[in-house]
């Protein structure tokens, strides 16, 4: 989906090529996904000539909200709570981290 919020429209073998330094991923993996994607409709697909256009129908701000909401679900339950207690109970915070958490915080009772 970063090739595509880069760039839309794009065909395929541009996609490949975007994906390729980061990804070693087979061309019929990456097609298999634009269909899954387009079947979803994260993703279009504009016939042209002998191949498709594939542009990004979802901004990435409603992928990581959704995204963020299902891993919240499956892993803790749907709260943020048990998110911030796993975390703060395995990580080390200094006095600043704790302050600037305590700002937050009180910002977000008002």
């Amino acid at each position: 989906m970063k090739v595509l919020w880069a760039k839309s429209p794009q065909r395929s073998s541009e996609i490949m090529a975007a994906l390729a330094p980061v990804a070693d991923w087979h061309p019929n993996t990456v097609k298999t996904l634009l269909t899954r994607l387009v079947k979803k409709k994260a993703v279009s697909a504009k016939p042209e000539r002998n191949h498709y256009l594939f542009s990004a129908e979802v901004g990435e701000g409603a992928c990581v909200k959704a995204e963020s909401a299902a891993f919240l679900e499956r892993v803790y339950g749907g709260t943020v709570k048990s998110l911030l207690l796993h975390y703060i109970e395995r990580h080390k915070f200094s006095a600043g981290d704790v302050d600037e958490l305590k700002q937050v915080l009180r910002k977000r009772q008002k």
